[in-house]
């Protein structure tokens, strides 16, 4: 089995793929050949849809289990050759809208937060729109304090992207990258090199909590409320787009059925 994962991660990286696709892309494969009991020779249609059913019975997300049929053709297809038919239609997913944090709720959870290097964290990942493995990955070289943007590299989709740098948090930013180097990590652990999304998503968390905010919220909330709240100030979707690297206008609009902006303004019959 370890080989067969080995070439599908060199696969992968040949083709850039960054290291936490490859890594989710060779787990799911090492579920599907366990429950092949590592025999490739077993694969064919029946089989996959077997599995996929087996995944629907453990309850997985439609998301997951279509992640995992990608892999499975992308590993039939691009490693083992196969010309086997894997038309298989995908799940629905639930068309579920993101959960929005108000202004004074993303405040609360700031203030919620002694740690200066974590509140920054927070406050970056909020203002400048990030996602956690961006804000993580965040090197002092990515920093122009003097035009106040930040260059996120190779994002989602291997795309560089220009976003802005909260102009309030300039001066914990400035402290951040002092007496450090062009590519170290803006955000150190204590164990040296970068953060793990892990830890910055139990930061978030534990803020959370402090906070005594109730919404079933994530790290990915920051960059919901940052979109959400740059449309309610006015601000263009199209620059909206631009500054969280969609390459559809169609991925940005969803952040138009949350606003609540125009809905203050009417009034209902009752």
């Amino acid at each position: 089995m370890q080989d067969y994962v080995s070439q599908l991660s060199r696969e992968l990286q040949q083709r850039n793929y960054s290291p936490r696709t490859v890594e989710i892309y060779s787990n799911c494969l090492r579920s599907f050949l366990k429950r092949l009991e590592y025999d490739v020779s077993k694969i064919n249609r029946e089989k996959v849809i077997d599995f996929i059913l087996y995944l629907e019975s453990q309850g997985r997300a439609p998301k997951t289990i279509n992640l995992y049929k990608e892999v499975i053709k992308f590993f039939c297809s691009q490693i083992l050759k196969l010309s086997i038919r894997l038309d298989i239609k995908l799940s629905k997913q639930p068309r579920t809208l993101p959960v929005i944090l108000s202004r004074q709720e993303i405040q609360k959870i700031l203030d919620s937060v002694s740690n200066m290097k974590h509140k920054t964290l927070l406050a970056l990942a909020y203002g400048a729109g990030l996602r956690v493995s961006e804000v993580i990955h965040l090197a002092v070289g990515d920093i122009n304090l003097d035009k106040k943007i930040i260059h996120i590299k190779s994002a989602k989709g291997q795309k560089d992207r220009i976003t802005i740098l909260p102009e309030k948090i300039m001066g914990e930013i400035r402290m951040l990258m002092e007496s450090k180097s062009y590519e170290d990590p803006l955000f150190h652990s204590e164990q040296g090199g970068g953060l793990h999304s892990r830890t910055a998503q139990h930061i978030f968390q534990d803020a959370l909590l402090r906070s005594g905010v109730q919404k079933k919220a994530s790290f990915h909330s920051l960059r919901h409320s940052f979109a959400t709240h740059l449309l309610e100030n006015g601000t263009d979707i199209r620059y909206i787009q631009k500054l969280l690297g969609h390459s559809s206008i169609k991925t940005t609009q969803i952040y138009t059925q949350v606003s609540t902006h125009n809905l203050q303004s009417i009034q209902s019959p009752l």
